[in-house]
């Protein structure tokens, strides 16, 4: 979502940390292009007034850290000021309340509430065992009601019988009768939406309200709103008062602006991004890493909780197994390749590790085909149980015998088999303990990185994972997990980069973000 504004702003700061020094009008110049950028992630004029003038009261005249040099002072000013706007800490849905707890999505037709409602009912029923019932009270849409049935249905989560001719109110105090007798822990009220922020809508969302007293309030936001954002979050949260906000087809828009406006403009918290349009795909919003996202550092974090998704305990104790004895066949490489493609792909996790911001640009720029993946998974396929086992067994014969098989190519195979040979020396070397990071992020990338021995993801804790991440930042050799999980407390000390600085720095302040107080109404 953030790529456009991210490489803008690495563009700026890259100029910035080369400068041993800088002057105040380095600084302004710097933030002119700031303000520019960030116009042109559609973020509202407002939010970028009151941004720009808060990073430029801290940025000016700033103490400088010994050994960080002035331009990497700034870069931390800016850091530390997008978490400000962003809401500084991450706030998880709220469920605590007296069962059934009612949750009512609102937003603009098209903006993605039924298939968000779904999303996040999913999550509730299979990561917090709750019980939910969904209820459409969209009665203008045609198959508005038919099609939360069917989202329902798939992810096997009951649905409110549908009853033609009810109004919306009568279908909400229906719901919530059904849901009170049922015994259900969460109720999700999906309302109409219009093509745009009118009169009718507005009476009959707070009509809604005021019939249920629903316990949250989401507003759901596509993220191509633009400038647009900051008044349709204005209208809803005057009008219902919403208690937070999703945002919808992040993973279609490059700019982002959206975010920072509704955060900055109504002071409410964004709680979860649409990032795609599976079911699967939602995420959680935590402001310190989407703000390391925009300015290149990688997000070390979310990585590892995607690792811990897609990797089963299971799967990991018997690659861990594997690997302590220095084995890794062909069908553990087609298992890491699968496992690399649900987690984004190889552009996807280069956005997450730190300082590969310009390789995966370069990767960008070489049109890089990520269905090479799946090309290398049907050679394997392609091959005997016993071929995938012993791939010494693979004489030229046999190769084009795959090739013809698989539709590729005879080089495609070598060079399949090339790679596994080198992840396969690699795992050999780990297995006499030399794990560190890679025996960490379970084998996401082919020749890079390899399996999980030892580790279970879910269990790892993300201040360590931040650790971690500051280390990387610092250009030093990636640190062993095991090595930083058995610290005790760990001992402060100055920070010795600027990756460092920016994870100890002292509380953002932004007196006029969020809710823009009088700063925000400067013209």
């Amino acid at each position: 979502m953030f790529q456009s504004l991210g490489d803008r702003l690495s563009g700026i700061f890259d100029g910035l940390t080369r400068r041993g020094n800088l002057s105040e009008s380095d600084v302004n110049a710097a933030l002119r292009e700031v303000r520019r950028a960030l116009i042109e992630a559609d973020v509202s004029l407002e939010v970028v007034r009151g941004f720009v003038e808060q990073v430029r009261d801290r940025a000016v005249g700033a103490e400088v850290t010994k050994s960080v040099t002035p331009g990497q002072q700034v870069v931390k000013i800016v850091n530390d000021e997008l978490v400000a706007v962003l809401g500084n800490e991450a706030v998880p849905l709220d469920l605590n309340a007296p069962a059934p707890v009612a949750i009512m999505m609102v937003g603009l037709q098209g903006a993605g509430k039924t298939t968000a409602t779904g999303k996040i009912a999913k999550r509730l029923k299979e990561k917090q065992n709750k019980k939910v019932l969904l209820a459409s009270l969209d009665t203008r849409r045609p198959a508005a009601m038919e099609q939360l049935r069917v989202l329902g249905e798939q992810i096997q989560v009951d649905t409110l019988e549908i009853i033609q001719g009810q109004s919306p109110v009568e279908i909400a105090k229906r719901a919530q009768k059904e849901a009170k007798l049922g015994g259900y822990d969460v109720l999700f009220l999906d309302t109409a939406g219009r093509t745009h922020i009118d009169e009718e809508l507005m009476a009959e969302t707070a009509e809604i309200k005021s019939a249920t007293n629903p316990h949250e309030i989401l507003l759901v936001a596509d993220a191509l709103t633009g400038q647009d954002a900051v008044n349709l979050a204005r209208s809803f949260d005057e009008r219902v008062s919403v208690t937070g906000i999703m945002l919808t087809r992040i993973d279609g828009d490059g700019r982002g602006g959206a975010a920072l406006s509704m955060r900055a403009v109504t002071g409410k918290p964004i709680k979860f991004l649409g990032t795609g349009e599976k079911l699967t795909d939602l995420e959680d919003f935590y402001p310190s890493r989407v703000a390391d996202r925009i300015l290149g550092m990688g997000d070390i974090v979310s990585l590892v909780e995607k690792a811990a998704d897609t990797v089963s305990q299971e799967e990991a104790a018997k690659m861990a197994k594997k690997m302590k004895k220095g084995v890794f066949d062909l069908d553990d490489l087609k298992n890491q390749l699968l496992q690399m493609k649900k987690m984004g792909g190889m552009g996807g996790l280069m956005g997450m590790m730190p300082g590969m911001g310009k390789m995966k640009k370069q990767l960008d720029g070489a049109n890089f085909d990520e269905k090479v993946f799946d090309r290398q998974v049907a050679i394997i396929q392609s091959m005997t149980k016993k071929e995938r086992a012993t791939p010494a067994l693979l004489n030229a014969s046999r190769r084009k015998r795959i090739a013809a098989g698989s539709g590729t190519s005879v080089q495609d195979i070598n060079k399949l088999i090339k790679m596994h040979r080198q992840m396969a020396d690699m795992m050999k070397k780990m297995s006499k303990g030399k794990g560190g990071l890679a025996g960490m992020l379970g084998g996401m990338m082919p020749g890079g990185i390899g399996g999980m021995p030892n580790i279970d993801p879910s269990k790892l804790d993300p201040k360590m994972l931040e650790e971690m991440q500051k280390q990387m930042g610092a250009g030093g050799e990636m640190p062993d997990l095991q090595e930083l999980q058995s610290q005790a407390a760990p001992k402060k000390e100055l920070p010795k980069s600027v990756d460092d600085l920016l994870k100890g720095g002292a509380a953002p302040r932004f007196p006029g973000l969020p809710g823009l107080g009088p700063r925000g109404g400067k013209k």
